[in-house]
Order: C-alpha cells, then sequence, then structure tokens
C-alpha cells in the first residue's frame, strides 16, 4: 500500500522527564505504547499498564529499558476501582511516587443509536470516562501527598487524559464513544481548576486520525486512506509517535503553565476542512 504521508523526523529524545516516575494506562500497544515509550526515551521510569496483552506490555518495557529508564508491567482493569488502586500501590512500592499519570486506555464498542445495547453504552463508558476518573483520582492523592519536589519538577503532578477530536465532533455511529470523551473533556478542565492550587497540572491530548490497529479500516487501502485525507488538511495521517511526543513534552516542565487544556493533535481536523472551499 502507499500513500502521501510523509516520514516524520528522526528526532533525538530531549531527556526532558529524567528523575520522574509515570504510569501510561492502555500502554501495551496503539497510541498508549508510543507514550509509554517516549516518556521512557525522555528519562522517566514508567509503569506500562496493560488489560489483555501481557506480552506485549513487556515487549515495551524492554523497549523503554533499552532506552535508560526502568519500567513496570502491571495488568489492570482500569474500570475496576480495586484494581487501579493496586496499579498505583504497585508503582510507588517500585518507583516510591508517581509524578505522571497518563489516562490513556480506552475502546469502542460502535453501534448506530438504536441498535446499541445498554451493555456496549456502559463497557465504553465505564473504561473511558470511569476510569480515567478512577485513575486521576488516585494520582491526585499521591500528588497532594507528596507535593512539589523542586529537583524533580516544578509540579506537584501531571495528569495528561487522553480524549479525541470527538469531543468536538460529533460522531454518528458512536454515541457511546463520543459522549465518553466529551465527558473527558469536562472532567478534565473541573479537575484542573480544583487541583490547580496544589501545582498540579491537567491536561488533555485530542488526537485525531492516528494510525493505529483500531481504525486500521480507515486507512489500510489506498480508497479508504483518500478518503480519509478529506478530513485532514495537513495531508498526512498521524502517527503513535506524534502523540509519544506530544506527550512527554506537556509532562515536562517545559509546559509548566500550562493547565485545563486540551490539546489537538489532529493535522486540522477539528477545522472544518468542508468549508475551506464552501459554507
Amino acid at each position: 500500500m502507499t500513500d502521501v504521508s510523509i516520514p516524520l523526523p528522526k528526532c533525538q529524545p530531549l531527556k526532558i522527564l529524567t528523575g520522574q516516575k509515570a504510569i501510561v494506562t492502555g500502554g501495551s500497544s496503539g497510541i498508549g505504547k508510543a507514550v509509554a515509550i517516549a516518556l521512557g526515551e525522555a528519562g522517566a521510569d514508567v509503569v506500562v499498564n496493560y488489560h489483555s496483552n501481557e506480552e506485549e506490555a513487556n515487549n515495551v518495557a524492554q523497549t523503554i529499558t533499552s532506552a535508560g529508564s526502568q519500567a513496570l508491567v502491571v495488568g489492570a482493569d482500569v474500570s475496576q476501582e480495586d484494581q487501579v488502586q493496586s496499579m498505583f500501590r504497585q508503582a510507588i512500592d517500585k518507583f516510591g511516587t508517581v509524578d505522571i499519570l497518563v489516562a490513556n486506555a480506552g475502546l469502542q464498542q460502535d453501534a448506530p443509536l438504536d441498535e446499541m445495547t445498554l451493555k456496549q453504552w456502559e463497557k465504553v463508558i465505564s473504561v473511558n470516562l470511569t476510569g480515567q476518573f478512577l485513575c486521576a483520582r488516585e494520582a491526585v492523592r499521591e500528588f497532594k501527598r507528596r507535593g512539589v519536589v523542586e529537583k524533580v519538577s516544578c509540579a506537584a503532578g501531571k495528569i495528561i487524559c487522553m480524549s479525541s477530536v470527538h469531543e468536538i465532533i460529533p460522531w454518528a455511529g458512536h454515541v457511546n464513544y463520543a459522549a465518553s470523551k466529551g465527558g473527558i473533556m469536562q472532567m478534565m478542565r473541573t479537575i484542573a481548576q480544583e487541583v490547580a492550587p496544589f501545582r498540579i497540572r491537567v491536561n488533555s491530548i485530542c488526537p485525531g486520525a492516528i494510525r493505529t490497529p483500531i481504525n486500521s479500516q480507515a486507512w489500510n487501502t489506498q480508497e479508504a486512506y483518500n478518503s480519509l485525507m478529506k478530513l485532514v488538511p495537513y495531508n498526512r495521517i498521524g502517527e503513535p509517535e506524534d502523540i509519544g511526543r506530544a506527550a512527554a513534552w506537556l509532562a515536562s516542565d517545559q509546559a509548566d503553565y500550562i493547565t485545563g487544556a486540551s490539546l489537538l493533535v489532529d493535522g486540522g481536523m477539528c477545522l472544518y476542512p468542508g468549508f475551506a472551499h464552501g459554507g
């Protein structure tokens, strides 16, 4: 298959997270994998959370250790309170604390509204939204307990919620997913408002079309890719590494004055490209 993607530049990672400890949920594949590796390459020790694919999580951990950072693989279903709490205990037992949470774990169970079951609705909301709430709550508890350690970071802690362009763009046939991402946006902003006085930063990354297995039908043929590009003014699909680099920067002190923000990483998808030549 060929497409008009522009190869990503090969950049030497900057060690902007040296000495920090991170948890990345859903870190065994796709965007979560790229984020976990990017944080590790930036100097952070990383808990790689997985739900079902331990082998892939171990591969991610090996990549992180090859970059000179430590890694810990932890299985947990983020929609389950006891498993989230256990994951944080393991992280703190191993690394002493947690400085960064990237709440990335998520899923889709798509159907037209009149065919969607309550089970499909509840499953997506429980993982995508409740899971982020549970993880953020545990992170804030640890950040408040420890406070700011200035030799490590300007902030007491950083939370990055993985949202989507669909916190803005409606998506027919995906009402549970779009509702979860809209909920993440307001949850993130509300938590950011609440915890800013404690020097805790909370932001979201909103990916657009990213080349991951979950959406392969949108890019794995030339016809599908060309159709997708009608929605992306920058005229290339995003790569997981685009999100990984954004997360490493947003978690670093280089972004210390940013909180309550949704960072769109979407090649312009939210610029309403249909209006470029109409409207």
